[in-house]
């Protein structure tokens, strides 16, 4: 299949610049054997007993500084990847390219050393205070590029879960951004248990597939962790006749990823996987996702999961609702393309 395929047009108007009043307030387009237009709060009416939602339990991290180099020149930072309490691979934007081996510091003096660079990314070395402690006295939420403002409080609340734990993610697993604790609560009550995996999001989410064959395309890799806890609860609820419901694309590649010789096991690791048309789902049975980006991994990842033409149908069904699209935007809640 090729790029194009995978392209449609979307009102400017649609890309939503700031979150809905409540977190379940959004909209919710379910597809099953046909399209229903609802709203998030009544997500437990489209699922039943036995099913089990699969959560990123990753945390944003403030991953955005400003400062400037020893010459004097700005620059702006994004933490990619925290490899330990002190160092840390990150993206730096400025006039002239760092060198190895300088310093940059940042807006409260503390600084950090230029270790190494590879493939764009720069390895770095702070001092002083940990990497954490910083990012939360002088750090930004980093926003994605389609929501042009600048980050606000309501940013470091709202661009958040409510149930993130493990900090290390520059940009937030969306779909679960319509949960709040009273829906999560009231599922349960219904019989619709949830588990957690982790996965790290990385800004390469936000990088569009560039090569015209997408067989060619090589994913971002990130960090996913999912433990014997969730592994059993999974197997428990299928036992059950539960569906495995992934919150998200990021919880759907952790879960695919730790599917590895006929079974699903827990394991800590890097994956870099890339679900396009014709991948084999061996976990997964529903997805709840928000909107994506045109030409984007994820909306092959969707078009893999409920088929080319179906993935196409739905999103032109959205623009013609008028649905938010995109990281602030409204969900879907998507059955497999087999179950139909």
């Amino acid at each position: 299949m090729k790029l194009s395929d995978f392209d449609f047009d979307l009102p400017q108007s649609l890309i939503a610049q700031y979150p809905s009043p409540k977190r379940t307030d959004s909209r919710l387009l379910v597809r099953n054997s046909k399209l229903i237009d609802s709203h998030f709060s009544q997500l437990g009416s489209f699922l039943k007993p036995n099913d089990l939602l699969i959560l990123n339990d990753t945390k944003v991290i403030p991953a955005r500084l400003f400062g400037h180099k020893e010459s004097g020149g700005k620059v702006e930072v994004l933490v990619e990847r925290l490899i330990d309490e002190f160092s840390a691979l990150v993206m730096i934007k400025s006039s002239r390219a760092p060198k190895v081996g300088s310093y940059i510091i940042l807006e409260n003096q503390s600084r950090f050393e230029v270790a190494d660079k590879n493939e764009g990314m720069y390895r770095v070395k702070f001092e002083g205070d940990k990497i954490i402690k910083i990012l939360d006295e002088i750090g930004h939420i980093p926003l994605p590029p389609y929501i042009e403002r600048s980050d606000s409080d309501e940013d470091s609340k709202r661009y958040q879960t409510v149930y993130a734990k493990n900090d290390g993610a520059v940009a937030a697993p969306t779909a679960g951004l319509h949960f709040d604790d009273l829906l999560l609560s009231n599922l349960k009550k219904q019989g619709i248990d949830h588990a957690f995996v982790t996965l790290h999001v990385g800004a390469g989410t936000f990088q569009p597939v560039k090569v015209d064959d997408i067989e060619s395309h090589k994913m971002h890799s990130e960090q996913f962790e999912i433990d014997q806890v969730t592994v059993d609860k999974i197997k428990h609820a299928k036992a059950n006749g539960g569906r495995i419901i992934a919150v998200g694309t990021t919880a759907v590649r952790t879960l695919e990823s730790a599917f590895e010789e006929g079974k699903l096991t827990s394991q800590k690791g890097d994956t870099n996987i890339f679900i396009y048309p014709g991948f084999k789902f061996r976990v997964v049975d529903a997805v709840i996702t928000n909107f994506h980006l045109p030409k984007s991994s994820l909306l092959m990842l969707v078009s893999a999961f409920i088929g080319f033409e179906e993935m196409h149908q739905t999103y032109q069904h959205a623009i013609n609702q008028e649905y938010r699209f995109f990281s602030y935007g409204d969900a879907m809640l998507l059955e497999n393309k087999l179950d139909f």
